[in-house]
C-alpha cells in the first residue's frame, strides 16, 4: 500500500541487469540490494526511476525527436494511421480522443500492441487483432520504434525479475504461464503546453505489471498520489526511466505492491513528448493473488481475480470517443 512519499526514489539496476538470468542471482549481494530497494519503492510508492538500464541514450532520445516530427505534421497526414476499433485500437488518436473516466484528456497520441494474429486468442483476443499502424513518416519510425520496444520488453522482463525475488518468489514468477510470452502495450504521446493547468491526462492507473516513461528532459509534469491525496512530482532525470506498478502485478502481489494513481499536467508552454512502454502478463493469463503473497498479508486474499485481455479490452473500448 501506498505511504506519504514525498519523492520517488532512483535505483541503479545495473548490479540486477549483470546477473539477471544467473540462476543464483538471489545469492549476489549486488542483486540483493537492489531486490531490497525495489521491494521497498513497489510497497512505498509503487514508483521508482530506474537508472543503470542499459537502453542506449541516443535511442532513448530519437524516439522522442521521431514522435515530436510526427506530432508536428499537418493533420490530415496524422489521419492516415486513425485509431478505429476496426484497426484493433491501434494508430493515431486526437487531442481530446483519449477519455479518463469520462473527461477527454488534452494530448494526441499512437497506440500500438503485441500484434494478434486473426483467431489465437478466439472471442478473447477479437477486439485487439490486426498489425500496428506505423507514420509512413519519418521514414524509418517502425524499425526504430521496434528496435526500441525490443530492448524495453527485455529491460521489463529482468526488472520482473528482481521483483518476483523482492515479493519473496523465485527470479522467474513472472514467466510461464503468467508472462513467458509478455504481452506489450507503447503510446507515443504529444501533450501541447497548457498554461492554466488543465488535465493533459487525468488520474489514473495502469493495467499491466510494470511501466517504463521515456520523458522530455526539461519539462516537469508527471505527477503521482501518495497516501494522503498529495499530488507529488516525478521530474525527470537524464538517463533513467520512471518505472511503475500496474494493476496485474498490485493482483498477484495481493496487494503488497500498489498500482499508485497518477496524471499528467503540463502547464508549461512547451509541447511535450513522453513515450510510455507497458509490459504486461501473458494476454489470456488468468491472474490472482499468489499464494505466497497472501501468506505474507496474513493468510487474507484481499483481491479477486482477472483476465488481463479481458480487463484490457474493458479499459480500451471505454478509453476513447
Amino acid at each position: 500500500m501506498a505511504t506519504d512519499f514525498k519523492s520517488i526514489p532512483i535505483i541503479d539496476i545495473g548490479p540486477l541487469l549483470s546477473k539477471s538470468d544467473d540462476p543464483d542471482m538471489g545469492s549476489d549481494p549486488g542483486v540483493a540490494q537492489v531486490v531490497e530497494q525495489l521491494d521497498r519503492a513497489c510497497r512505498e510508492a509503487g514508483f521508482f526511476y530506474v537508472k543503470g538500464h542499459g537502453v542506449p541514450d541516443p535511442l532513448v532520445k530519437e524516439v522522442r525527436s521521431i514522435a515530436r516530427k510526427f506530432f508536428h505534421l499537418p493533420y490530415e497526414e496524422k489521419l492516415k494511421i486513425k485509431m478505429t476499433p476496426e484497426a484493433g485500437y491501434r494508430g493515431y488518436q486526437r487531442l481530446g480522443e483519449n477519455i479518463t473516466k469520462g473527461v477527454p484528456d488534452l494530448h494526441e497520441a499512437i497506440d500500438c500492441y503485441t500484434e494478434i494474429k486473426p483467431g489465437r486468442y478466439g472471442a478473447l483476443g477479437k477486439p485487439m487483432e490486426g498489425p500496428n499502424q506505423w507514420p509512413q513518416y519519418p521514414p524509418n519510425y517502425k524499425e526504430l520504434m521496434e528496435e526500441y520496444i525490443s530492448l524495453c520488453s527485455e529491460l521489463s522482463r529482468k526488472i520482473m525479475r528482481g521483483i518476483g525475488l523482492a515479493l519473496g518468489g523465485s527470479p522467474s514468477e513472472f514467466e510461464g504461464d503468467r508472462a513467458g510470452e509478455a504481452f506489450w502495450v507503447t503510446r507515443i504521446i504529444g501533450y501541447p503546453g497548457v498554461p492554466d493547468e488543465n488535465l493533459c491526462s487525468g488520474a489514473h492507473t495502469d493495467y499491466g505489471l510494470v511501466t517504463l516513461v521515456n520523458q522530455d528532459d526539461d519539462i516537469t509534469a508527471l505527477q503521482v498520489r501518495n497516501l494522503s491525496g498529495e499530488w507529488i512530482s516525478a521530474p525527470p532525470i537524464p538517463g533513467t526511466f520512471v518505472c511503475n506498478i500496474g494493476d496485474m502485478l498490485k493482483i498477484w502481489s495481493n496487494g503488497l505492491y500498489e498500482s499508485t494513481l497518477h496524471r499528467v499536467v503540463n502547464s508549461n508552454a512547451k509541447f511535450r513528448v513522453c513515450v510510455a512502454y507497458f509490459y504486461e502478463p501473458n494476454y489470456d493469463a488468468a491472474v490472482e493473488p499468489l499464494d505466497f503473497c497472501i501468506q505474507k498479508s496474513g493468510g487474507v486474499r484481499k483481491l479477486g481475480k482477472a483476465v488481463y485481455g479481458e480487463h484490457l479490452v474493458a479499459k480500451v473500448q471505454t478509453n476513447f470517443a
